[in-house]
C-alpha cells in the first residue's frame, strides 16, 4: 500500500460539491422566479411605467374666454400677436447649447443677448425672473411684440435660427373700449406657481405649468370658467430627451366668456367724471389746512337699485392691465407697488375704507325710530351740543330750532343726532352699562350690512368696521400697553387721547356715541357697502349681493348660465319709515344740502334722492361723500382728501346721471342720447358660430353733460355737506 492519497473524489469533496450545486440551483431558481415575476406577471405594469417615464407633454394653451360688458362689448379678450419662441430641446442639441443662435436672435429683435438668454432658462429656487417655469419641451416665448419684418427675417433665414419660431399667437388684451379702463374690476393674469399646481392637482380643474392664472378682479373670480381646457400632445423621448415617437393628443377646449353687468359707455363716463372731480378739487384751497386739497384717490359705484348688479365701478388711481401681459417688467411692477405709487392695484370701491360722514345718517335715523323716537317728532337743533366739558358743534355753528328727523336729514343737522345718541347712551347705562344694553345705533348698523363684506363677486373685499362695544374691548386689549406708554395727561392732542384710552379705552364713552351717530369716529365703510344700502332704500329695503358677472357663455355659445341676483337681507325698518326717509332724501336733492347741485333736475319725472357727507379724518383733509339714488340706480362717489360732499363729488355724480338718462343742462331729456335710461335686462345676442354680437361705442362727450347753474368749488369752500 502507498501513502499517496487518491486523486479521485472523496466523500468530503462530494458533499461540498453537492452543497455548491444546491446553492447554485437555488440562486438560479430565485433569479428565474424574480425574472418571471417582473417580466411576465407584472411585466405590463412596469412596461407602462417605464414608457410613461419617457413621455413628455407639449401644451397648446386653450383660448381664454372673453370678459364682455352687458351689451357684448369686449372688455378683455384675445388678440393675435407675432410671438417669437425658442425650443430648448433643439437648442441643447447644439455644441454651445444655442447661445450663438439666441445672440443672433437678440440682434434681430433689438434686445440684449442676456435678456434673451435669461428668458429661455428654466426657473428654480435659485433663478430669479425672468425665467421659464413651464415645460422644458414646450416652445418658450421670447417676445410677443415682434414686428412683421422681424418675423419674416427669422422665417426667411431659418438656417440661422434653428429651434426658433415666429408664429401668430393669441395673447390677452384689455381693450378699454371708449376709454373705459375698468382695470381693478377686470384684474390681470400671471403664470401659475408650483404651489398652485400642487394644490389643484386633485381637483376638477387642475393647472398645467403653462397656465396663466387670474390674480385679481374678474380674471380671478371666474378663472376656472375663463381658462378652458388646454390641449396636450404627448411625445415619447429617450433618456437624452430626443423625441422618438408620438403618444397621444388631446384637443384644446376654448374657455367660456363672462358677460358682465358693466356698461362700457357708463364706465367711461364714471371714470372720466371721477378723474375730473379730483383734478378740480386739487385746484381748490382748503382753509383748514392752508393748502390745496390733495384729492389723492377716489371711487364711484353705479348700481342697479332693484338687482344689485354693478353698472360701473371706477377707482383712482388706476393702471393699465396690459402691463401684465407677457410678464410684467421689474420697473413697471415697482411703479404699481412701490411706496410712492399710491397703490393703483387697490380697488377702492371694495377695498377703500373711510369714515362715511353724514351719508351714515340714514342708519342713525332708522336706529332712532326703532329706539322709539318718532320720525316726525321735534328735536332741538342748536348750534352746539355739550357733554361734560366737551362741546360738539353743528356745522358752521348753525342752528335750526326744533326740527323733525326728516328735516335733520335734509339740512344735515349734527346736533339732532348728537342728542338722540346721547340719550340712548344714557339709557344703556352710560359709563356703567347695563348687562344687556340695547345699543340701537350699533345694532342697526349691523342690520344695514356694515361691518361685513357685501358678498360681491370680486376678490379681496374688505369688511369696514362698526366700532361697537365688542370691538372697543378687543381694540383696547390690543393697544392698552402702547397707549399707556405714549399717553400724557397734559401732552399733545394725540398724547391726551392715548392717556384717556390707557385709563378707559375699553369703555363706550358718551363722546364715542355722539361722534358715531354722524358717521365719524372709528366707523369705516366702503363705497360698495353704501351703494348697496342706498340701492336697498330705493327698492323698498332688500339688500342684494352686488354682482358684476351676469352670465357664463360656453366657448361654442351653446350653453348659457345666467347669474341671478341674490338677496342677503332686509333693512330693519317698516314701510312707513322707509317712505319717510325716502321723502327726506328727496328733500335733500330739492331743498336741502344737495339742492344746489340738482338745479333743473326733472324731479317730477325722475325723482332724485341724495345725501351729502364730509368726513373728518385726523391728520388728513376731509373725505368727500355723495350718495344718491333714483328708482333705477344708486350712485355713490367718494374722494379722499377731496373736500365737501356736494362740492367735490356732487357735479360728477350729476353728470353721470345726465349721461344715463340723456339730460341736458336744463334737465330736458332726449332718450336718443340716453346711455341707459333703464337697466339692461337682456343678454347680448349670440351668433350661430358662438361669437357674440357687439355694438360700437362712441366717445363720451363731457361738454353736453354740464348741469345747469354749475358752480365752482371755490363758491362752497367750507361747506361740509
Amino acid at each position: 500500500m502507498t501513502n499517496i492519497p487518491e486523486t479521485g473524489r472523496t466523500q468530503r469533496v462530494q458533499i461540498r460539491l453537492v452543497v455548491i450545486q444546491v446553492l447554485v440551483f437555488s440562486l438560479l431558481l430565485t433569479l428565474g422566479g424574480r425574472l418571471w415575476y417582473l417580466q411576465i406577471r407584472n411585466g405590463q405594469e412596469y412596461s407602462d411605467e417605464a414608457k410613461n417615464n419617457h413621455v413628455q407633454q407639449v401644451v397648446q394653451p386653450a383660448a381664454r374666454g372673453s370678459i364682455l360688458d352687458a351689451r357684448g362689448v369686449p372688455l378683455a379678450d384675445n388678440e393675435t400677436r407675432l410671438v417669437v419662441s425658442a425650443s430648448r430641446t433643439e437648442l441643447l442639441k447644439m455644441d454651445d447649447d444655442g447661445k450663438s443662435v439666441l445672440t443672433r436672435l437678440a440682434g434681430v429683435l433689438g434686445m440684449k443677448p442676456k435678456e434673451v438668454l435669461d428668458k429661455v432658462r428654466l426657473c428654480d429656487a435659485k433663478t430669479p425672473q425672468p425665467c421659464w417655469n413651464g415645460s422644458p419641451y414646450q416652445p418658450i416665448p421670447v417676445t410677443d411684440e415682434a414686428t412683421t419684418q422681424q418675423a419674416l427675417t427669422i422665417r426667411e433665414r431659418a438656417e440661422d435660427f434653428p429651434g426658433i419660431t415666429a408664429e401668430p399667437t393669441a395673447v390677452r388684451r384689455y381693450a378699454a373700449p371708449g376709454k373705459a379702463n375698468t382695470a381693478q374690476v377686470l384684474g390681470y393674469l400671471s403664470p401659475v406657481t408650483d404651489e398652485e399646481i400642487t394644490k389643484a392637482q386633485d381637483t376638477d380643474s387642475p393647472y398645467l405649468r403653462s397656465d396663466m392664472v387670474g390674480r385679481s378682479g374678474l380674471e380671478r373670480t371666474y378663472d376656472k370658467e375663463l381658462r378652458g381646457k388646454a390641449g396636450v400632445t404627448r411625445y415619447e423621448v429617450d433618456n437624452l430627451g430626443r423625441v422618438i415617437g408620438h403618444a397621444k393628443n388631446d384637443e384644446a377646449e376654448a374657455g367660456s366668456s363672462v358677460v358682465t353687468s358693466i356698461d362700457a359707455r357708463v364706465q367711461a363716463v364714471a371714470e372720466y367724471e371721477l378723474n375730473q372731480a379730483m383734478k378740480i378739487a386739487r385746484t381748490e384751497f382748503d382753509n383748514n389746512t392752508g393748502e390745496n386739497y390733495k384729492a389723492d384717490s377716489g371711487a364711484v359705484v353705479v348700481m342697479e337699485a332693484k338687482t344689485g348688479r354693478v353698472v360701473s365701478m371706477a377707482s383712482l388711481p388706476n393702471y393699465d392691465p396690459n402691463a401684465w401681459v407677457g410678464g410684467i417688467s421689474a420697473k413697471d411692477y415697482a411703479k404699481l407697488t412701490g411706496k410712492n405709487s399710491n397703490f393703483p392695484l387697490l380697488n377702492r370701491a371694495i377695498q377703500g375704507q373711510a369714515a362715511p360722514g353724514s351719508i351714515f345718517k340714514v342708519i342713525s335715523s332708522t336706529a332712532a325710530v326703532n329706539a322709539g323716537y318718532p320720525f316726525d317728532g321735534h328735536y332741538p337743533c342748536p348750534s352746539s351740543y355739550s357733554i361734560g366739558g366737551q362741546t360738539f358743534k353743528n356745522f358752521e355753528s348753525q342752528g335750526y330750532g326744533d326740527i323733525t328727523i326728516g328735516r335733520a336729514l335734509e339740512v344735515s343737522c349734527d346736533t339732532v343726532y348728537y342728542g338722540l345718541a346721547h340719550q340712548e347712551w344714557q339709557k344703556d347705562g352710560g359709563n356703567s352699562p347695563k348687562k344687556n344694553p340695547k345699543d340701537w345705533f350699533y345694532k342697526t348698523a349691523h342690520q344695514f350690512g356694515l361691518g361685513k363684506e357685501t358678498g360681491i363677486d370680486l376678490p379681496n373685499e374688505v369688511s369696514g368696521r362698526v366700532p361697537d362695544r365688542e370691538w372697543k374691548k378687543k381694540f383696547a386689549a390690543a393697544n392698552h400697553d402702547a397707549w399707556c406708554k405714549q399717553g400724557k395727561k397734559d401732552g399733545t392732542y394725540v398724547e391726551k387721547i392715548a392717556y384717556e384710552n390707557c385709563l378707559e379705552g375699553d369703555k363706550m364713552r358718551a363722546g364715542d356715541s355722539v361722534n358715531y351717530s354722524i358717521g365719524q369716529g372709528d366707523t369705516l365703510v366702503t363705497p360698495i357697502q353704501m351703494a348697496t344700502i342706498y340701492a336697498a332704500i330705493s327698492n323698498g329695503g332688500t339688500l342684494y349681493d352686488p354682482t358684476v358677472g351676469k352670465a357664463i357663455v360656453s366657448g361654442d355659445g351653446k350653453t348659457v348660465q345666467e347669474i341671478e341676483p341674490k338677496a342677503h337681507g332686509k333693512l330693519p325698518f317698516t314701510k312707513k319709515t322707509r317712505d319717510e326717509i325716502d321723502e327726506a332724501l328727496a328733500g335733500v336733492a330739492t331743498r336741502g344740502s344737495a339742492a344746489w347741485r340738482f338745479g333743473g333736475w326733472p324731479q317730477d319725472k325722475i325723482p332724485m334722492h341724495a345725501k351729502t357727507g364730509t368726513a373728518e379724518v385726523y391728520g388728513k383733509q376731509t373725505t368727500s361723500w355723495f350718495a344718491t339714488y333714483t328708482k333705477d340706480y344708486s350712485i355713490v362717489m367718494t374722494i379722499s382728501q377731496g373736500g365737501t360732499g356736494s362740492g367735490a363729488s356732487g357735479p360728477a355724480v350729476r353728470n353721470i346721471y345726465n349721461a344715463l338718462y340723456g339730460l341736458d343742462a336744463s334737465g330736458k331729456q332726449d332718450l336718443k342720447k340716453a346711455l341707459l335710461p333703464t337697466p339692461q335686462k337682456s343678454l347680448p345676442k349670440i351668433q350661430a358660430d358662438g361669437t357674440i354680437d357687439a355694438p360700437t361705442i362712441k366717445p363720451y362727450n363731457p361738454d353736453s353733460q354740464k348741469p345747469a347753474g354749475e358752480q365752482t368749488l371755490a363758491a362752497v369752500l367750507g361747506r361740509r355737506d
